[in-house]
């Protein structure tokens, strides 16, 4: 545990040096172009915010031309930050990634082929809310999250929920509502959120956890139901449907963020130029449109400001998979 616990020991050092950076700026000029990894397929929602900060980039201090996404899916993401920790530190390669890659991984796996501090924080790009949503399976009459409890109580054998994937954030945060609620639910593994919610849709399976932005156009053509999304608030994109907090599940409130990283090698003064033209795309109404049409909410940071939020998250999630009891290594 030692380990885990020291995993993002020495994260944001670099990012503490970027305060200092114009005593460091080598004054080199912007780079032909950048290459983002994102460790999903294509069409996935962080997919969208890689792809909307790429279009941006071009003619910056940062790069000459538009970037580049290279999706690299497989192992939830962790493929995309191998090849980050691999690739030149040249600020030529970043990496768009989820937050559990460093929140929630740590915990789960006994061992990871990388370390925070492999990488330096350059900003968050997007926040994310998940719901839990249910289809054609669960009666009509079952309208609110404690309705469906108590259905899944009377039940246990149709009491099952999809997830896009076995140690995923929504993975969790279902296994964390039947361990609060006392009810047992039968976790689901899906390769991605898009054979779940076809499931669920057609009445293969009650219930799916994920990413609010999934569900939006199926909800409004009421093919599914949302019972409850993790947000602090209520979602922008869901207003009408409570948070699980509302409902007296105050441990499921959860933002998923995806951030924006550098290779540790690279220079202070390329970071800086690579924050500037990130956060100045993120600003964009044409960008923050784009990514709400996937249930994403464009956001930004500082680097010490995504350094703080992820160990946050790091040390919040340890307590909470250790009452989960989940491994990802069986």
């Amino acid at each position: 545990m030692q380990g885990r616990r020291n995993f993002v020991k020495g994260l944001g050092a670099g990012a503490v040096l970027a305060a200092f950076g114009s005593a460091y700026a080598q004054g080199s000029g912007p780079l032909e172009q950048v290459r983002i990894l994102y460790g999903f397929p294509a069409g996935s929602a962080g997919d969208s915010v890689a792809r909307r900060v790429s279009e941006k980039i071009g003619g910056s201090g940062y790069s000459k031309n538009m970037g580049v996404v290279e999706n690299k899916p497989g192992a939830g993401g962790r493929i995309a930050l191998e090849n980050l920790r691999n690739a030149v530190g040249d600020g030529s390669v970043i990496a768009l990634s989820q937050v559990s890659a460093f929140s929630i991984y740590p915990h789960i796996y006994s061992k990871l082929s990388y370390q925070a501090r492999d990488f330096e924080p350059i900003s968050i790009g997007a926040i994310m809310h998940h719901g839990l949503a249910v289809g054609p399976a669960v009666p009509a009459e079952v309208k609110t999250l404690k309705d469906f409890l108590v259905w899944c109580k009377n039940n246990p054998d149709k009491a099952s929920f999809g997830s896009p994937g076995a140690g995923s954030q929504p993975h969790l945060l279902g296994a964390l509502l039947g361990l609060r609620s006392g009810v047992k639910l039968s976790h689901a593994p899906y390769r991605g959120m898009a054979p779940g919610v076809s499931d669920v849709a057609g009445g293969q399976i009650a219930a799916i956890m994920g990413p609010c932005g999934d569900y939006l156009s199926y909800h409004k053509a009421g093919k599914l139901r949302v019972l409850a999304t993790s947000g602090p608030q209520r979602n922008p994109y869901l207003p009408n449907v409570p948070t699980f907090a509302e409902q007296g599940f105050s441990d499921l409130t959860a933002e998923e963020w995806f951030g924006f990283y550098a290779n540790a090698k690279t220079p202070v003064d390329v970071r800086q130029r690579a924050h500037a033209a990130i956060t100045m795309a993120l600003r964009s109404d044409a960008l923050k449109e784009s990514l709400g049409v996937v249930g994403l909410i464009a956001t930004s940071s500082t680097p010490e400001e995504m350094a703080r939020s992820q160990q946050a998250e790091f040390e919040r999630w340890g307590a909470l998979v250790k009452q989960i009891g989940f491994t990802g290594d069986s």
